[in-house]
């Protein structure tokens, strides 16, 4: 969390709410306005502004680190209070959220890669592809002429993936706002700028429609006093002024050394959000999985509901679902450990219902027959005959579905968890080392699911030999 303590010089200072502390969505994806630096800090011109406001009107809040997408829907359902992310005031935007005083004036650039020579115009991108990040002045910008160039576009929800989009060659050029492209030029994103920087809008804070009012009135008192004080200019100089940093100075292993303990950490989310969905999956399926093979037809009924309904819905859309929907219809937040508890759970619950079901009737129905011939009672039966033999089909099943969840972890990225593929996705976005990255959280996955392979190995040897 991040708090404010005391009021800049020149500025009367608000009194918070008791006890109260906003929440404010972010993309951390977005260098230099929000982006995480090695020291796991939340940094950028967003980020020190928002610090800045707080302490001068004397507020205390917290940064929710979502993705644009995700913190806008955020802040639709109510799971945030407002969000700062280098969000474009626009009339649409107008109509759903009260949007602050500009803090920044922009506009939008084109840019290819380096080592491309050919495009010098908007002319050039005639039947050519061209990445755009989706929500920014860039994308509305590309839509507005792309019929008037021939180009197509191609969205993505992050600036570093469009930059390797045109840096691979499969677009060959993107649009995105001027500080943020020329920050990466700065930062070796191997991109050139090669348009001169087109009239575009206004940067501003943002909350829900006639609410946090409070809120907003000491941003936009805020940001009077740091332009007074002179606080404001030396933000903007601090990443956009002659003086601002460059590239670190890394070979390959240095740059994987300084990444490895944000990575570490994101696989320990990784396995504790698996491990954590995979207990309640594990219960519902037991409940749900002995409702299908059981003698009651309503109860078969219902298991069937719910395996078809969690199995046939997409993640991601369920994780939408349950993050945003839910608490926006209800009217209540949702913490995101849940959500993605929940998501994650209530997919592999349907899954593991299946394991279960397909575990018990692969045993030949004559035992269980036999079993009650001898006057076992079907509880019994299943419990001492059944279930034993089925488990030794079941455990390959239930290590892959294991593999499975893990790896749907990654999904959950887009509603912003912070596992192991976030973590990799803030890194790129302060470096623009792609291929490294890719690479370590590539063989942290690949580490993991090998052994978990192995102990699946082990345990079905172990079962059939038992």
């Amino acid at each position: 969390m991040v708090t404010g303590l005391s009021g800049w010089a020149g500025g009367a200072a608000a009194e918070p709410e008791p006890g109260k502390t906003y929440v404010i969505g972010t993309d951390i994806t977005f260098a230099p306005f929000e982006f995480q630096d090695a020291n796991g800090n939340f940094v950028g011109i967003d980020m020190d502004l928002m610090e800045a406001i707080a302490k001068d009107q004397n507020f205390k809040y917290q940064i929710k680190p979502l993705g644009f997408n995700a913190a806008v829907q955020a802040l639709e359902s109510g799971q945030v209070d407002g969000v700062i992310a280098g969000m474009s005031i626009t009339d649409e935007r107008k109509q759903k959220f009260d949007l602050s005083d500009p803090y920044f004036d922009s506009g939008v650039v084109m840019a290819i890669s380096k080592n491309n020579d050919t495009v010098k115009s908007y002319e050039d991108l005639k039947g050519k592809k061209v990445a755009v990040k989706t929500g920014t002045e860039g994308y509305r910008f590309a839509e507005s002429i792309a019929s008037k160039y021939g180009f197509k576009i191609v969205p993505f929800d992050e600036s570093s993936q469009m930059y390797d989009d045109v840096k691979t060659g499969n677009s060959i050029a993107c649009f995105d706002d001027y500080p943020v492209l020329a920050y990466g030029v700065t930062q070796n994103n191997g991109l050139k700028i090669v348009t001169e920087k087109e009239k575009g809008g206004s940067y501003g804070f943002a909350v829900n429609k006639g609410m946090n009012q409070e809120l907003m009135e000491k941003f936009n008192t805020g940001l009077i006093n740091l332009r007074a004080s002179g606080e404001y200019d030396r933000i903007l100089e601090k990443y956009l002024g002659e003086n601002a940093s460059g590239p670190a100075n890394q070979s390959r292993w240095e740059l994987i050394q300084e990444s490895l303990p944000s990575l570490l950490k994101g696989l320990g989310k990784t396995l504790l959000y698996t491990i954590a969905s995979l207990f309640l999956a594990f219960i519902f399926g037991l409940v749900f999985g002995f409702m299908k093979v059981g003698q009651n037809r309503f109860l078969r009924g219902v298991a069937t509901v719910f395996v078809d309904v969690f199995r046939g819905i997409p993640l991601i859309v369920l994780a939408f679902f349950i993050y945003f929907g839910i608490p926006q219809a209800f009217g209540f937040t949702m913490p995101l450990f849940l959500a993605a508890i929940l998501t994650l759970s209530l997919n592999a619950g349907a899954y593991v219902t299946e394991i279960i079901r397909g575990g018990i009737q692969s045993v030949d129905r004559g035992q269980m027959e036999a079993a009650r011939s001898l006057g076992l009672p079907y509880r019994k039966a299943m419990i001492k005959i059944i279930i034993p033999q089925a488990v030794r089909v079941m455990i390959p099943a239930f290590i892959n579905q294991l593999v499975i969840t893990l790896k749907d972890t990654s999904i959950l990225s887009a509603i912003g968890l912070v596992e192991l593929t976030q973590s990799g996705k803030i890194i790129i976005a302060r470096t623009f080392s792609s291929f490294d990255i890719w690479l370590v959280v590539a063989i942290m996955y690949l580490i993991v699911i090998t052994i978990l392979t192995k102990i699946s190995g082990y345990l079905e040897g172990k079962v059939r030999r038992g």
